[in-house]
C-alpha cells in the first residue's frame, strides 16, 4: 500500500550538506503535494517545507530559508531535501509526509516516512 521510505540521515559538521530523499510507492506521486517535516528532540513536529504536485511552487519554513531546497522528480517517484549550511539547531529527525484525498465525503489518508536522524555537531 501506501510507503515512503527516507534514507540520507546521518552525521554532518555546522556548514555542511545533506541530501535526504524520500521514495514513495503506493499511490500517484504525481498528483499529490509532499511536505518534509522535522522533530527535534524535546520539542513538536515542524513543517520544513513543502512542494506542489508538479514542482512548480514550494514553500519553506523561515528558519531554513536560503540553506534548505525541496525539489521533487516525479518521474522515479522521489521527493529530496537538500541541506545546505547546516546549524546545529537543524539537528533533528526529518520525515517526509503525503495527504492523500481521495474523494469529497472520504478520509483523507495522511501517511508518513518512518523518519531518517540528522545530527548536526562538530
Amino acid at each position: 500500500q501506501v510507503q515512503l521510505v527516507e534514507s540520507g540521515g546521518g552525521l554532518v559538521q555546522p556548514g555542511g550538506s545533506l541530501r535526504l530523499s524520500c521514495a514513495a510507492s503506493g499511490f500517484t506521486f504525481s498528483s499529490f503535494a509532499m511536505n518534509w517535516y522535522r522533530q527535534a528532540p524535546g520539542k513538536e513536529r515542524e513543517l520544513v517545507a513543502s512542494i506542489t504536485s508538479t514542482g512548480g511552487s514550494t514553500t519553506y519554513a523561515d528558519s531554513v530559508k536560503g540553506r534548505f531546497t525541496i525539489s521533487r522528480d516525479n518521474a522515479k517517484n522521489t521527493v529530496y531535501l537538500q541541506m545546505n549550511s547546516l546549524k546545529p539547531e537543524d539537528t533533528g529527525v526529518y520525515y517526509c509526509r503525503v495527504l492523500i484525498h481521495s474523494s469529497p465525503g472520504l478520509r483523507s489518508l495522511e501517511r508518513w516516512g518512518q523518519g531518517t536522524l540528522v545530527t548536526v555537531s562538530s
